[in-house]
């Protein structure tokens, strides 16, 4: 079987995006320890050309609860810091292990990455996406709400230009639910890919707009890596975007906020809106650990 990579929601199919969170969700209930077994003797790399936190842990965590090695690598202490072309990278790491996740910046890095491999490749943050992060949101969204994430309303408050909105767009079109965008005008998702999303998504210049009636009100930061030099530009397009007790009042009475984390408390949210009991940031958080496994597992094993 030609191995699989997921780089972006849309390389899984709806019921293959369902297989994995079901499995997800059977890590997830199952005693630690109890799969420790499902990948012993397997090895994954986890490569980092980005700082990262809860893509470490989780990844590191994640792939030793089933019983395999991982090996971290960053740009200091590797070949790649060094100049070494990806391709050649990629085709070393898959004479040693058999999965490679990668954070970087560029997608055609990414891309290159997952051309040169003979082993899955998994997308663990880029400048134009972040899936394996929607996944394990949509996983928390379902989890918290009961139901299906179909035919919801899910808001987007802030950077709609952002990794997170354009994989969160491309979601939409996968799961069947309705995307609602508040984003200045010019920090709005591709036009191509507003486009292939079609009626699944909406977009406003208003928040309060894109909040009415919705389950879900998802939001990030507003200068993410790479963009420091962009911060004060930011602050002030961003201004009223901010979300608050106040700004929630026009969602769904049982409507959850989501956050992927890190966050700027008083920029993008407030302390009272994360730390209030509609947040679900830090299952979300923790979430990653289990939606990653499964996704590992169902990559792995198809080889």
């Amino acid at each position: 079987m030609n191995k699989r990579d997921f780089l972006k929601i849309s390389d899984l199919s709806l019921a293959e995006a369902r297989e994995v969170l079901t499995l997800a969700r059977a890590l997830k209930a199952a005693p630690k320890g109890s799969h420790v077994d499902r990948l012993r003797g397997r090895a994954v790399a986890v490569v980092f050309e980005k700082a990262s936190t809860r893509t470490r842990v989780s990844f590191e965590v994640g792939i030793g609860q089933l019983g395999a090695q991982s090996v971290i690598l960053g740009i200091e202490g590797s070949q790649l810091g060094r100049g070494e072309p990806i391709k050649d990278t990629a085709r070393v790491l898959s004479r040693y292990c058999d999965a490679i996740a990668y954070r970087t910046f560029g997608t055609k890095k990414l891309l290159e990455m997952a051309h040169a491999a003979t082993v899955p490749v998994i997308n663990a943050l880029t400048d134009d996406g972040h899936p394996v992060q929607v996944l394990c949101d949509v996983f928390t969204v379902e989890e918290a709400l009961g139901r299906s994430i179909a035919g919801m309303r899910v808001a987007w408050v802030g950077d709609g230009s952002s990794n997170m909105a354009r994989s969160w767009l491309e979601a939409a079109s996968l799961f069947d639910f309705h995307l609602a965008i508040a984003a200045p005008t010019e920090f709005r998702p591709p036009v191509a890919e507003l486009a292939a999303a079609g009626a699944h998504v909406s977009v406003t210049g208003d928040p309060r707009v894109a909040i009415a009636g919705a389950d879900v009100v998802n939001t990030d930061v507003w200068t993410s890596m790479g963009q420091e030099d962009e911060a004060q530009k930011r602050l002030l397009a961003f201004d009223g975007y901010t979300l608050t007790s106040s700004l929630l009042e026009g969602s769904k009475a049982d409507a959850i906020v989501l956050h992927c984390l890190p966050a700027h408390r008083g920029e993008e949210i407030d302390d009272a809106t994360i730390e209030g009991p509609r947040s679900r940031v830090w299952d979300q958080a923790e979430n990653r650990l289990h939606v990653q496994k499964a996704l590992m597992c169902w990559l792995i094993e198809r080889g």
